[in-house]
C-alpha cells in the first residue's frame, strides 16, 4: 500500500532530489532569446508595446490586429442574456458572469462589467480586452466577441461556455476526486498555457491571478486558463510601490510574497502562483490552509509541515518517486527568490522528464480536451 507522502522529513528529502534533478536537467536545456526577460522595465530594454489591431469596429483607444472578433450591439448581449436573467455562474468585484445563448443555439458565458462611468474600471476593461484579442490557445477560455455600447458604461465580454466548472469546484467537496494521473495532466496543460502567455507572442503577458478557481474544466475535465482582468502586456517586470493605491494584484494565498514586500511583479510572480496550484493539484488542500491555521498552502509545504502530504484520496493511485518528484517542483516553484524559481518552459520539461509515467496515461487531443 502506497502511503501519502507527508513533508515532515519526507519532503525535505523530496525538495532536494527535485532540486538537483532540476538542476542537472537546467544544464541540459538553454531556452532559446525569445525565452528571456526582453522587456523587463528593469533590464533596460524599454521596447515600447507593438500596435495590433482588434477588428473593423473596435473601441475607442484600441489598434488594429490581424485577428477579428465579433463587436456585439448591447441589444444582442441582453437576448443572448435574456436581459440578465440567466443564470449566474460566476461573479467576481465589479463583473457578473451569466450563462447565455447565441443565435445558432450554442451556450456561451457573458461577462457583464459595470463600471459606473469609472475610468479606472473602463481602462481595466480595454486592458483586459486588449490581453483577450492576442489570445489562440486550446488550454485559454476563447473570446468569441464583446460589447462596450451598454448605459452607465457597462460593457460585455462573450465567451466559450465551458460546461465542468472550475478546478475549485473538483478540488473541494466533489464526490468523485480527480485522479493523480488527471491532476498532473491538468497541471501540464496550464503550464504550457502560462508559458505561451510568457512566450509565445510577440510581447509578453504576466496572468497576474492564477488559481485553481481561474481554471475551468470542459465536459472531458481538459482545463482552460481564464480570467484576465490583472493580466498585463509587454512587460516582463513592473515596479509598483507600495502606497500606491492600486489594488493588490492576485488573489490570496496565490500571490508572489516578494511582489507583495517590493512591488516587483513579473513572469516569475505566475510561476509562484502556478506552484500553490500545483501544491492544491498534489495535497487536495485549499491555498489558504485550514489544517495549517490559515497561513498559506506554499509556506506551510516550504516549511516541510506535516499536514502538507499527497492528497489521501488518490493513495494507492500513485509512483511514490513521482509524488515525491511533484512536491519538489513546487516547492521550486513557490520559493522566496524569484531568480531561483524555474520558468514555465522549464517547469513544462521538468513533469514531461520526471512525470512521464502519470501524464502519458491521459491523452489530450490536439484542441486541448481530454479523451475520457
Amino acid at each position: 500500500m502506497v502511503l501519502p507522502i507527508a513533508l515532515s522529513a519526507a519532503f525535505l528529502l523530496s525538495s532536494t532530489i527535485a532540486s538537483v534533478t532540476y538542476l542537472k536537467f537546467l544544464r541540459r536545456f538553454t531556452p532559446p532569446s525569445c525565452c528571456g526577460n526582453r522587456l523587463s522595465l528593469t533590464d533596460g530594454d524599454g521596447e515600447a508595446p507593438a500596435p495590433i489591431a482588434y477588428g473593423p469596429d473596435s473601441p475607442a483607444g484600441l489598434t488594429s490586429s490581424p485577428i477579428l472578433f465579433r463587436r456585439f450591439r448591447w441589444a444582442e448581449i441582453e437576448l443572448f442574456t435574456n436581459s440578465f436573467t440567466s443564470d449566474v455562474i460566476g461573479e467576481g468585484g465589479f463583473s457578473t458572469v451569466y450563462l447565455a445563448r447565441l443565435p445558432d443555439s450554442s451556450l456561451a458565458a457573458v461577462k457583464l462589467h459595470r463600471s459606473g462611468n469609472s475610468e479606472r474600471l473602463l481602462r481595466a476593461f480595454k486592458q483586459e480586452l486588449d490581453v483577450l484579442f492576442r489570445l489562440s490557445n486550446p488550454h485559454i477560455v476563447r473570446l468569441i466577441g464583446y460589447s462596450d455600447h451598454g448605459e452607465d458604461g457597462a460593457s460585455a465580454l462573450v465567451f466559450e461556455y465551458i460546461p465542468g466548472g472550475t478546478l475549485r469546484d473538483r478540488l473541494v467537496g466533489c464526490e468523485a476526486p480527480l485522479p493523480w494521473d488527471r491532476r498532473l495532466s491538468i497541471a501540464l496543460h496550464v503550464a504550457e498555457a502560462v508559458d505561451y502567455l510568457h512566450e509565445g507572442g510577440e510581447l509578453p503577458i504576466v496572468h497576474g491571478d492564477i488559481t485553481a478557481a481561474n481554471v475551468l474544466l470542459d465536459e472531458r475535465r481538459g482545463p482552460k486558463l481564464c480570467d484576465f482582468g490583472s493580466a498585463r502586456v509587454g512587460f516582463s517586470a513592473a515596479v509598483k510601490p507600495a502606497g500606491t493605491g492600486d489594488p493588490i494584484i492576485g488573489s490570496p494565498g496565490y500571490t508572489d510574497p516578494y511582489y507583495l514586500r517590493t512591488g516587483i511583479f513579473s513572469k516569475k510572480s505566475d510561476v509562484y502562483s502556478f506552484g500553490v496550484m500545483l501544491l492544491e493539484l498534489i495535497t487536495g488542500l485549499p491555498a489558504i490552509a485550514a489544517e495549517e491555521g490559515g497561513s498559506p498552502l506554499a509556506a506551510a509545504a516550504l516549511r516541510g509541515a506535516a499536514a502538507v502530504a499527497v492528497d489521501p484520496m488518490v493513495a494507492g493511485s500513485f509512483d511514490e518517486e513521482e509524488g515525491a518528484a511533484a512536491l519538489g517542483l513546487a516547492a521550486l516553484c513557490v520559493g522566496d527568490q524569484p531568480s531561483l524559481r524555474p520558468s514555465m518552459a522549464q517547469v513544462i520539461r521538468f513533469m514531461r522528464e520526471s512525470l512521464p509515467s502519470s501524464i502519458s496515461t491521459v491523452y489530450l487531443k490536439s484542441d486541448g480536451s481530454a479523451e475520457p
